[in-house]
């Protein structure tokens, strides 16, 4: 077995499947925690425009594989700058590895062909192996031929973005674990005056409680316009 480097990723505390509205997309939800527990698919790529939460559902894997006494690992492929390739050395020991945003390796040699070498060693071990991208595996840009044939392997997800009504039960939800009460009028406001992914639409309302705290007033439509006729 080639030398295990020490590895540390940074969970991000909210991102759990328990944060994450599924909508639609509970099927993909069941898959993914199925193959974390060691029960499901050992390999898994999940596709979907971006701002529907790939991101989150692969940290949520990587929660529930420490919940279950696992060993995971995270990376996002899109980053600014790639790490160099060593630091997959060791990874394939690992019950659960999430590889974020594969796009961004296509091109670039050394990370191409270590990502091959290391779905080969992690393949043989019988780990679970989830990848993320925007697009289908057979549409990544990969110029490894056996690397795009190897991301084909094993069950390909696609998520599925949440409709109006799920999305105004999302904001209800998410709201309501924040502490913050809002209506589905409210809901319905926000939805058609910002048009925002999800994970924008949390951090708006991250500083909605904060102005409804602040003021001490519940977070009406009148409200809201003050606050947000505000901010502009």
């Amino acid at each position: 077995m080639s030398k295990q480097l020490a590895l540390q990723f940074e969970f991000t505390a909210n991102q759990t499947f328990n944060d994450f509205f599924a909508g639609s997309n509970q099927e993909i939800v069941s898959h993914l925690q199925n193959s974390v527990a060691g029960n499901g698919e050992m390999q898994i790529f999940l596709s979907g425009e971006s701002g529907l939460g790939k991101s989150h559902l692969l940290q949520a894997c990587c929660h529930l594989a420490q919940n279950l006494k696992r060993s995971s690992f995270y990376l996002d492929l899109a980053a600014p700058n790639l790490p160099d390739t060593a630091i997959l050395t060791g990874v394939d020991a690992l019950d659960v590895v999430c590889l974020d945003n594969i796009k961004y390796i296509a091109g670039k040699r050394d990370w191409e062909l270590a990502t091959f070498n290391f779905f080969n060693r992690h393949r043989d071990s019988e780990h679970t192996l989830i990848v993320s991208a925007a697009c289908l595996p057979k549409e990544l840009p990969i110029q490894l031929h056996d690397l795009k044939t190897r991301l084909n392997w094993g069950l390909t997800l696609k998520i599925q973005p949440l409709t109006n009504d799920e999305r105004i039960s999302a904001l209800i939800v998410k709201a309501n674990q924040m502490g913050l009460e809002i209506s589905p009028q409210v809901g319905l406001f926000l939805l058609t005056h910002y048009d925002l992914d999800l994970s924008a639409l949390w951090r708006l309302l991250e500083q909605l409680d904060q102005a409804s705290l602040s003021a001490k007033r519940k977070l009406t439509i009148p409200f809201l316009k003050k606050i947000l006729d505000e901010a502009v």
